[in-house]
């Protein structure tokens, strides 16, 4: 059976940035682990830069269906994972009469409905074996937001939404939720995204940027001591306090060193 052959683990958003660097780590650790996302030949590069014990399986998870099939050939082959992590995440920073629904749409696929998906897919069979550790890779904007990027917000509040109703829901199964919230990470992100880093409030320039290897190192560590938050790095762990002591302040902060909105032209002025 496929709980016999070691720790198992699968990360979604794992052909580059984050996820990719996940996989490397916990797979130091001694995990295989199951590199998911829909870049097929990224992904098969990741695997290959990891070794056997890594599988790449191309899914988008934000498609329930394909989630389903991918949980079906993962309990055939190697058994309930003992480690979920979900690290995939899209959109681009957008007031909201910039953003296309259907960018709203993909905004809410990944992180949101990718991280429900593939838990529903596992976590009966995690809660039957009474372990296992589900890691939410989150930006800070699951908690105080910034003007100008209202979709990815708000699909960053509903993967937090996720973490704190699954923290009730497991309480006792022996299967933690994890809320690992990182600041500005060196990935693909903001090349993917053009324009983005002009969107930056001031006060994030404070932050120091995150190797994508340190971030992996995190969520390993996660992944075999658990805990129902982290922060980092330690200049964004103290905005969090202080935000949780005087959110006003925070809020006041963001929006002055925020985005602002281009000036409306009238037709006459087209």
């Amino acid at each position: 059976m496929g709980e016999d052959r070691g720790k198992l683990a699968i990360v979604t958003g794992a052909s580059s940035g984050v996820g990719a660097a996940a996989a490397r780590r916990l797979a130091e650790r001694g995990y295989r682990v199951i590199l998911v996302a829909r870049r097929a030949a990224e992904l098969e590069q990741e695997a290959a830069r990891i070794g056997a014990v890594a599988v790449a399986d191309p899914c988008d998870a934000a498609s329930g269906e394909q989630v389903l099939a991918l949980a079906d050939r993962v309990r055939r082959d190697y058994g309930v994972p003992d480690v979920i992590v979900h690290s995939a995440g899209a959109g681009m920073w957008k007031f909201v009469e910039e953003t296309s629904p259907a960018e709203a749409v993909a905004m809410m696929g990944a992180p949101y409905l990718s991280a429900f998906n593939v838990t529903h897919a596992f976590l009966a069979g995690m809660i039957a074996r009474g372990s296992g550790v589900i890691v939410h890779v989150n930006s800070p904007a699951a908690f105080f937001p910034w003007p100008g990027a209202t979709g990815y917000t708000a699909s960053r509040w509903a993967l937090r939404g996720l973490h704190e109703a699954l923290c009730q829901d497991l309480a006792g199964t022996g299967v933690r939720s994890c809320h690992l919230v990182l600041g500005r990470v060196d990935s693909p992100y903001f090349d993917h995204n053009p324009g983005t880093t002009d969107r930056l409030p001031g006060i994030a320039r404070t932050i120091r940027n995150l190797p994508t290897d340190e971030c992996g190192r995190l969520i390993a560590r996660l992944a075999e001591h658990p805990r129902r938050e982290v922060f980092a790095p330690l200049m964004l762990r103290l905005y969090a306090w202080t935000h949780r002591l005087a959110p006003p302040v925070v809020r006041a902060a963001l929006r002055w060193t925020g985005a602002r909105r281009e000036p409306a032209t009238t037709g006459a002025d087209r």
